[in-house]
């Protein structure tokens, strides 16, 4: 198999979805079926004492949510493949958005009985954005949902996002009787019996699967008479009928470029119509491709090393106290002990220990390539964006999104024995992004979320992994720009009471204001001094 080929068999791709849509269930499906898990984990509000594989911290456990993003590689079909689960909560949507650059594709959940809802419209303006292909599973057929073509035709009204269906549901909730395969053109029957598994209600449940092959006429022809009850197989048929009279195309160069989403019905739950999904998605879905640079683009086959840091997390394992980064490779290949470059400093790295990533768990490797997601011990050295390559050029991938928190507090140790602890924690929370973190000129330390919950990770993980209890007291502050003006004592005379001068971990300067109209008074007033969103930062100021 040459280089190429090996490439080609890298698949990468984020599942995003509105919290409790069934994405991390839908997760542990696919990893069940590559063999990376022997049995799905079910969070504790679900009568259980197993937990979701890719929620591997104790928070997670406890609250039966995702609050940070994980990596799972396995094989499947002869494809490598490597799922990124991010937090539904929009809380945590800078992590989601981060991890969204590293991948080529997306898969979007969809609950059936609720539609497309907020957080899954602000993760698929970042996909939207980036031009990636996205596809649609729309989850929970087994309990009553919306009308298949109403929930079809929210894509196109709500996201602006044309479909075309690929497996259709027949019927849904008592009365679902399976999916249709419109490509493979094969019925596969749903069908509950009295078993050992068990749903999210408690209940006894087993789900039997059995594919009907169909003839050249489709569903119109006899194979589904005596199977299908008569009322699902005639609104199957219209259904149908209406599909490929009025429907969309299916455009494989659409779906390439995002314009056109391949729809999907199933159930998560009872890992139905996960398989179907599977192995059209390996099909249709793109293996890794050119990534744009500061002066041009890297191709997987180039031959130099490269790639970037989306990710870093702390301390996922408390027994080690360690540091791991996220590595997107996108070119060349990676051997263990192998030198390079980080581009920000221009240091001499030596890559001596990495990890093939499965949540929580790791296993040292000797080598990898471009279209693998590799963790690299970090021991301070690394932040989120920095690119490191093995050429003697100069390279710079582009700079990941940064986003203004929207709550702000003043923090400090209660005990001030406890802090170095305190600092410490502090500082590489900070480094992973799972916060923002400023200090004023009184060196205190001011710390920005856009959600409540972001804030109470955040004193949980202080307090359990860096033993530093803290008190928080409100700011109110809704707004942060970036000041492009060296002239600090400029600065600090227009500032009033409605705003605060802090400092990021770059030491760049940052007002606070109270809210909008504050921020619209202050340029009005002071249109001499410069601001900036987040987003402009890195180019502007790094």
């Amino acid at each position: 198999m040459t280089r190429q080929d090996e490439i080609s068999r890298r698949r990468i791709f984020g599942i995003i979805s509105h919290p409790d849509a069934g994405k991390t269930t839908l997760t542990e499906k696919l990893l069940l079926h590559g063999g990376a898990i022997r049995e799905a984990g079910t969070v504790k509000a679900r009568r259980n004492s197993k937990f979701a594989t890719s929620d591997w911290m104790e928070i997670e456990k406890q609250r039966g949510i995702s609050v940070t993003s994980s990596v799972m590689q396995f094989e499947y079909d002869d494809k490598i493949i490597s799922i990124m689960d991010t937090p539904g909560h929009n809380d945590f949507g800078e992590d989601t958005y981060r991890i969204l650059t590293s991948v080529d594709s997306a898969v979007m959940v969809i609950d059936g009985a609720k539609g497309i809802e907020t957080q899954t419209k602000k993760l698929f303006k970042v996909c939207s954005m980036r031009g990636i292909p996205i596809f649609t599973f729309i989850n929970k057929l087994d309990r009553e949902t919306k009308d298949a073509f109403e929930l079809v035709e929210e894509l196109e009204n709500v996201l602006g996002l044309p479909s075309v269906p690929v497996t259709w549901p027949i019927g849904c909730g008592m009365n679902f009787q399976g999916i249709y395969d419109l490509l493979k053109n094969e019925v596969h029957l749903y069908k509950d019996q009295k078993g050992q598994s068990v749903d999210d209600n408690g209940e006894s449940k087993q789900v039997v699967y059995e594919t009907i092959k169909l003839g050249e006429k489709g569903v119109f022809g006899p194979e589904l008479e005596d199977i299908i009850t008569a009322n699902n197989l005639s609104t199957l048929r219209d259904e149908i009928e209406l599909i490929q009279g009025a429907g969309n195309e299916f455009d494989r160069e659409l779906i390439d470029h995002g314009k056109l989403s391949p729809v999907f019905f199933g159930s998560a739950l009872a890992d139905f119509g996960t398989i179907p999904f599977l192995h059209h998605f390996l099909e249709m879905s793109p293996a890794p491709g050119p990534r744009k640079t500061s002066d041009g683009f890297v191709n997987p086959t180039d031959k130099e090393f490269s790639g970037f840091i989306f990710k870093i997390q702390a301390n996922m394992n408390p027994a080690h106290r360690d540091r791991l980064a996220f590595f997107r490779i996108c070119s060349g290949d990676f051997t263990r002990g192998m030198e390079v470059t980080l581009s920000r400093t221009g240091k001499k790295m030596k890559l001596a220990q990495a990890t093939e990533l499965m949540a929580s768990d790791r296993e040292n490797i000797e080598t990898a390539m471009a279209g693998d997601i590799i963790g690299i011990y970090d021991t301070g050295n690394y932040q989120i964006g920095d690119t490191l390559h093995s050429g003697k050029e100069e390279l710079f991938f582009e700079p990941l999104p940064t986003f203004p928190p929207e709550m702000f507090r003043l923090v400090s140790p209660k005990d001030t024995m406890k802090a170095k602890h305190f600092q410490k924690g502090v500082d590489q929370l900070a480094q992973e992004g799972a916060i923002q973190v400023y200090r004023n000129e009184y060196n205190e330390v001011i710390i920005g979320a856009v959600g409540q919950l972001q804030f109470e990770v955040f004193e949980y993980r202080l307090k359990n992994e860096y033993n530093a209890d803290i008190r928080m007291d409100m700011l109110n502050y809704s707004v942060a720009k970036w000041v492009n003006n060296p002239d600090l004592e400029k600065i600090k005379s227009a500032l009033d009471s409605r705003t605060m001068l802090v400092f990021d971990h770059f030491n760049r300067p940052i007002i606070l204001f109270a809210n909008e109209f504050t921020l619209t008074y202050f340029k009005e007033k002071h249109g001499d001094i410069e601001l900036m969103d987040a987003l402009d930062v890195k180019s502007t100021l790094g």
